[in-house]
C-alpha cells in the first residue's frame, strides 16, 4: 500500500539547498493552499532563510570574481616589475636606424602630452573646475581662482575654438573609412553565403582522384615540376620533402627540386641526406643550392626555373617548406586546367597542424580562415582573381612566363606574380575543399615580422603596379577593383583607420570631449565586424574578446609596415625567415629519431650512394648527436611602441572616469591591457 503524506499542517515555504563546494544553487518549493500546490505571491514566499542564502550565494560569486582579478593583476604586476624594472630574462626591441622610430617618437610624445593633461584635469577636477559639457561658460574675472584657474579656462578656449574641429574632421574621415571597409567585409561575407547556399564549386574534367592506378595514358597526367624552397628550415625540412615525395603521380612524370637557400652547413648536409635518401628509393627528386643568394624567395624560385629541364614540364606546384601535401594532391588540382586553357593558377587552402597550440595560434586561425574561407573562395568565384598565397599552388608555366616571370623587386612575390598574371588575361581558381597542412608562427616575434612582410609589401608593389594596372588592356571595372579594393581599401585603409581611430582618436577625444566617438563606432560595428569574421572558424566564438582586442593591438605593426612600404623606407624590403616548430613531426619523435638511424645504417641506402655521400652522412650523424644537447632558451623581448601605447591608452582610461565615460573606459582599459601585455612579450610562446 502506498504511504499516505499529510501535508496540511505545513506553514510557510519549505527551501531546499544543495551545496556543493564552490558552488551553491538554491531550489523554491511553494508550499500548498486550500486547492493544493498552487504559486503563491513573490512577496509572501520569501523568507528570511531562502534570502539569505541567496545572498550568501551572490556574495560568494563577487569574492571569487575578485579574488581572480586580484589575482591576475598581481601576477601581471610582477611581471611588469621581473621584466621593465629588473630586466630579468627580456631584452630591448632592436630595430635598424630609421626604422619605426619616427612612429615610436611620435607615440612617446602623444604619451607625455597625456600624462601632463591628465595631472591638469585632475587638478581641476578637485577644485570643482570640471566641465561635463562641451558647452563652457565663462567665468567672470572675480570668479577665477588664482593663476591655475585662469590657464585652465584658457586651455577650455583654445581647445573648443581651434583643437576640437580638427580632431572631429580626422574623426569623420576615419568613420567613413571604417564604414566602408565594414561594408566590404559584409559583402564578402554575403557572397560566401551565396557560394554556400547555391553549392557553387569549380567544374572539373575527370576526376583522377578516384582512379586506384596509375596506367593511364601519359596525357592524362602531364609533366608536373614541383619545387620546396627553404632556407634554414631545420625543424621541417624533412616532413615537407617526405611528404612531397609520396604525391600519388607517375614517377617519371614529375621531378622535385629542393630548392635550399641556407647558409648553415648543417642544415645543408641535413637536407642534402634527405635527398639522398629519397633519390634511392626511386623518387626523382634533385637538391640545388644558390652561390649567389639574391632576392630571397623569389630569386630562389627565379633560379631554379632558369634551368634546361623545366621546358620538358607544363605545370609547376610549390610548397613552402613546413608545407605537407596529401598524396592526391595533384589528382585534385591538376585536372582543372584540363579544358580551361585560360586558367593558369589552382590555390589550395592551407589547413593547421599547431592551431590550437596556444592563444596567439588560435587567432591567427581566426584570420585566416576568414581569409581563405571568404575572401580568396569569393574572389576566386566571381571574379577569377586573387593574391596568390606564394605556397600550396599549381601554375601553368606558360602563365609564369608570359607574366614576366617571378621578380625580385618586392618582398611579396607571389602577389606580384598574381597581379602581373591577372593583367595579362590569366584565371585563378580557389579550390576551398582542398586542404595542405602547414604551421602557424607561435611566437610572437616571429608573427610580428611576418605581419610587418605581408604589410609592407603589397604597398611597395602598389607603388611598382600603378603605371602597369591603368595601362593594361583589362576592363575598367577590373582596374578598379584591383585599385580601390584589392590594394587601397584592404591593403591601406585597412591597417591606417584601425591605428589611426582606435590608437590615436579615441585615447586624444578623452581629453578634448567636443570630438567624442559615438558608442556604435567603438563598440557595436567592431563586435559585429568580428562576429563574422569568426563565422568561418565557429569553434573560437569564445575567442570573440581577445580577438578584437589583438587586432587593435596589431594596428600599431601593420602601420608602421604600411608606411614603410609606401614610402620605401629602409624596412620595406626586409625578409625574415618565419621560425617553425616543427608540430607536425612532435607527434612520434621517437620514431623519426629512428628512421634517421635506420637512414645512416640502412645497407640498401648506402649500397648506391657515392664517397661523397657517405661522408656528409657520417656528418649527419655527428649533427644529430650535437642536436640532443641542450638548447639555449631565447629570452623575452620588450616592445616599446606597443608599451608606450599600452600607457597612452591606460591615461586615457583614467581621464575617462571624471567624465564618467562607462563604454569608453571599458573599451580603453582591456584594450591598454592587451598592449600591456603584447608589449611584454606576455602572448605565444618563445622559439628557441
Amino acid at each position: 500500500m502506498a504511504p499516505s503524506f499529510d501535508f496540511s499542517e505545513w506553514r510557510g515555504t519549505p527551501v531546499v539547498v544543495t551545496m556543493e563546494n564552490p558552488n551553491y544553487s538554491v531550489l523554491e518549493i511553494d508550499g500548498p493552499s486550500s486547492n493544493g500546490f498552487h504559486s503563491m505571491d513573490k512577496g509572501k514566499g520569501r523568507n528570511a532563510k531562502q534570502f539569505t542564502w541567496v545572498l550568501l550565494l551572490k556574495a560568494h560569486r563577487a569574492a571569487g570574481c575578485l579574488a581572480w582579478m586580484a589575482a591576475a593583476l598581481w601576477t601581471l604586476m610582477g611581471v611588469v616589475r621581473k621584466r621593465l624594472i629588473f630586466r630579468q630574462g627580456v631584452s630591448m626591441e632592436t630595430e635598424k636606424p630609421g626604422k619605426g622610430h619616427l612612429l615610436f617618437r611620435f607615440i612617446r610624445g602623444f604619451l607625455v602630452l597625456s600624462l601632463v593633461a591628465l595631472a591638469f584635469e585632475i587638478l581641476a577636477y578637485c577644485n570643482g573646475w570640471h566641465f561635463h559639457k562641451p558647452e563652457l561658460h565663462i567665468p567672470q574675472s572675480f570668479e577665477i581662482q588664482g593663476f591655475m584657474h585662469s590657464a585652465y579656462l584658457s586651455w577650455l578656449a583654445f581647445r573648443a575654438s581651434y583643437v576640437a574641429y580638427p580632431i572631429q574632421l580626422l574623426s569623420k574621415f576615419c568613420v567613413i573609412l571604417f564604414i566602408l571597409q565594414s561594408l566590404d567585409r559584409f559583402v564578402l561575407c554575403f557572397g560566401c553565403f551565396w557560394i554556400k547556399f547555391k553549392k557553387i564549386k569549380p567544374k572539373v574534367e575527370g576526376d583522377l582522384s578516384k582512379r586506384g592506378d596509375l596506367e593511364a595514358p601519359d596525357c592524362e597526367f602531364p609533366m608536373v615540376l614541383i619545387q620546396i624552397p627553404m632556407c634554414n628550415e631545420r625543424e621541417v625540412y624533412e616532413q615537407s620533402i617526405s611528404a612531397v615525395c609520396q604525391i600519388d603521380w607517375p614517377k617519371d612524370r614529375f621531378l622535385i627540386q629542393v630548392l635550399d637557400d641556407s647558409n648553415d652547413e648543417a642544415i645543408k648536409v641535413l637536407i642534402r641526406a634527405e635527398v639522398a635518401k629519397w633519390s634511392q628509393k626511386g623518387v626523382n627528386i634533385v637538391y640545388r643550392h644558390r652561390l649567389v643568394r639574391t632576392g630571397y624567395k623569389a630569386g630562389n624560385l627565379k633560379s631554379a626555373m632558369s634551368c634546361d629541364y623545366v621546358q620538358n614540364y607544363e605545370f609547376v606546384a610549390i610548397f613552402d617548406a613546413d608545407f605537407q601535401p596529401n598524396p592526391d594532391f595533384l589528382k585534385q588540382t591538376i585536372p582543372h586546367f584540363k579544358g580551361n586553357p585560360e586558367l593558369g593558377l589552382v590555390q589550395a587552402r592551407w589547413s593547421f597542424v599547431n592551431k590550437d597550440e596556444n592563444l596567439l595560434t588560435r587567432l591567427q586561425n581566426i584570420n585566416l580562415c576568414f581569409h581563405f574561407e571568404v575572401e580568396q573562395q569569393v574572389n576566386g568565384v566571381f571574379l577569377n582573381f586573387f593574391g596568390f598565397n606564394g605556397t600550396a599552388g599549381v601554375w601553368r608555366i606558360k602563365a609564369l612566363e608570359d607574366s614576366g616571370g617571378w621578380l625580385e623587386r618586392t618582398t611579396v612575390e607571389d602577389m606580384d606574380i598574381a597581379v602581373r598574371a591577372h593583367l595579362n588575361g590569366w584565371k585563378f581558381i580557389f579550390l576551398n575543399d582542398v586542404k595542405v597542412l602547414c604551421e602557424v608562427p607561435e611566437s610572437y616575434e616571429a608573427y610580428r615580422k611576418q605581419q610587418h612582410r605581408w604589410h609592407s609589401g603589397p604597398m611597395q608593389l602598389f607603388r611598382l603596379c600603378l603605371p602597369a594596372i591603368l595601362k593594361s588592356k583589362i576592363s575598367v571595372w577590373k582596374k578598379a577593383n584591383l585599385v580601390l579594393l584589392f590594394f587601397l581599401l584592404r591593403k591601406l585603409i585597412l591597417p591606417f583607420y584601425s591605428f589611426t581611430l582606435f590608437c590615436v582618436i579615441l585615447p586624444l577625444t578623452m581629453f578634448i570631449p567636443e570630438a567624442e566617438l559615438p558608442m556604435w563606432v567603438i563598440c557595436y560595428i567592431p563586435v559585429i565586424m568580428s562576429l563574422l569574421n569568426i563565422l568561418p572558424a565557429p569553434r573560437s566564438f569564445p575567442f570573440i574578446v581577445p580577438y578584437l582586442l589583438f587586432e587593435n593591438t596589431m594596428s600599431v605593426t601593420k602601420f608602421n609596415a604600411m608606411i614603410s612600404g609606401l614610402f620605401q623606407l629602409g624596412s620595406s624590403y626586409e625578409w625574415v625567415v618565419t621560425k617553425k616548430a616543427g608540430r607536425s613531426s612532435e607527434s612520434d619523435l621517437m620514431s623519426v629519431v629512428e628512421k634517421d638511424s635506420k637512414v645512416l645504417n640502412e645497407p640498401q641506402l648506402q649500397r648506391g650512394v657515392s664517397d661523397s655521400e657517405l661522408h656528409e652522412l657520417n656528418k649527419l650523424k655527428e649533427k644529430q648527436e650535437e642536436a640532443f644537447l641542450p638548447t639555449k632558451k631565447k629570452s623575452n623581448i620588450i616592445y616599446k611602441k606597443e608599451l608606450a601605447l599600452a600607457l597612452l591608452l591606460l591615461t586615457a582610461a583614467v581621464r575617462s572616469l571624471l567624465s564618467a565615460q562607462g563604454i569608453h573606459f571599458y573599451f580603453l582599459l582591456f584594450q591598454g591591457v592587451s598592449f600591456l601585455l603584447v608589449g611584454l612579450d606576455l602572448i605565444g610562446e618563445q622559439m628557441s
